[in-house]
């Protein structure tokens, strides 16, 4: 799939490959989610304040379709405004997170299913970088997660939410003797199965966690994320799931390989291999045979999965802040720089070979921070101007 070679900005835009554009009131972390027709996105109404929206974006029209008011209240906390968590879909509803702790549902057409504040219901957020995690859908039921201490005495916690009604069905929380800011996470709850099981892994505060998806009840626990007791050792990057092992960055060093099956605290006894050079902000991605790790200053690394063994790295992308995650798709990897706007493709495999690397600056700070998303041959890339949407609809 081609990228645009002209860069565009805010009076004149490039026509190369680039199907349209939606203009957007402020930037966000959150990352486009896509169903059919529709595109969700989680929206400020403003950067630092205002209000905070779901829009549901009509392709085939390429205009918004409805808007619906998630909660008033937006702000700053250091990088990042109240819209960083990305909503999840099953298809026919929609559910999206926010910073200032409303949880809102709706259907397809943008009506209200339920609403509450998790903040409210339980302890409110207490993040040094304000709460930035998406919830986790599966099966009938969200999974919510709220992993502090840096500026709360309040305890960590687990939710898992009924996905129609919003009731509760479990409340846990989640301790650790992380000190500091070392406590604070703002990565997603993932979702394991192996051997017949199902477990939700969580990490952040120090550890990587397995719970029974049915009660909360905490299965086993490595504390091995931190190992100097560093109380600066907040967690960003998300732990990926790819066959019998969970990988789990903490902040750089290490990146741990996790294997299933522990019971209680399983000390170091289950990790398959160590990486001392992994990324801080963005998540690795696997295609089932290779790990590839982008650091935060565009450094890549190739590992291979099962033994941790490096392919390739250290090897360079176009200097700049890597904020987003990685994306594999068609057997290439995209990925962009925070404030350039640059965006760089790279193919996947065992040998390194940038194919493209292209401005995408809108004439103003683009702050590129959210995760570029696929569906039917189309890239749809969040900057903080536009929603650019990039290829022709294959589907």
């Amino acid at each position: 799939m081609a990228v645009p070679t002209h860069p565009p900005n805010c009076d004149e835009f490039a026509t190369e490959n680039i199907a349209w554009r939606l203009p957007l009131p402020a930037y966000s972390g959150s990352t486009p989610i896509i169903w059919g027709d529709l595109v969700f996105l989680n929206v400020a109404t403003e950067t630092a304040s205002g209000s905070l929206e779901l829009w549901a974006v009509d392709r085939r029209t390429q205009a918004v379709a409805w808007k619906a008011l998630i909660a008033d209240g937006n702000n700053m906390q250091r990088k990042q405004n109240m819209s960083s968590p990305s909503p999840v879909t099953d298809g026919e509803h929609v559910w999206v997170m926010t910073g200032v702790g409303a949880l809102k549902a709706f259907d397809f057409d943008g009506n209200e299913i339920w609403s509450r504040n998790i903040s409210d219901d339980y302890y409110p957020f207490g993040l040094n970088w304000g709460y930035a995690s998406s919830p986790l859908l599966q099966g009938d039921a969200l999974y919510v997660q709220v992993l502090h201490g840096m500026r709360t005495d309040d305890p960590s916690y687990l939710v898992k939410v009924d996905k129609m009604t919003g009731e509760t069905l479990w409340y846990i929380e989640r301790p650790t003797t992380a000190r500091r800011e070392s406590p604070d996470s703002y990565t997603t709850p993932v979702w394991l199965e192996y051997g017949g099981k199902t477990e939700l892994v969580i990490t952040g505060g120090d550890a990587v966690t397995g719970h029974d998806p049915d009660t909360g009840e905490e299965l086993w626990r490595a504390n091995v994320l931190n190992p100097e007791n560093n109380g600066a050792y907040r967690i960003v990057a998300s732990a990926t799931i790819m066959g019998d092992l969970i990988v789990a960055p903490s902040r750089v060093r290490p990146m741990v390989a996790i294997r299933p099956g522990g019971s209680g605290d399983i000390g170091d006894s289950h990790i398959a291999w160590e990486f001392d050079r992994g990324p801080d902000v963005p998540t690795p991605v696997s295609d089932g045979e290779y790990v590839y790790v982008v650091t935060d200053r565009g450094v890549v690394y190739c590992l291979r999965l099962e033994t941790g063994e490096i392919v390739y790295g250290p090897e360079r992308l176009p200097s700049g802040t890597y904020s987003s995650s990685p994306i594999l798709a068609d057997g290439k990897i995209y990925v962009s720089t925070e404030e350039e706007g640059l965006w760089t493709v790279y193919r996947s495999g065992p040998d390194f070979e940038i194919l493209s690397s292209n401005s995408f600056d809108d004439g103003c700070t683009p702050y590129c921070l959210s995760t570029v998303a696929v569906s039917q041959g189309q890239l749809f890339i969040r900057s903080s101007a536009n929603l650019w949407v990039i290829g022709e609809r294959t589907g």
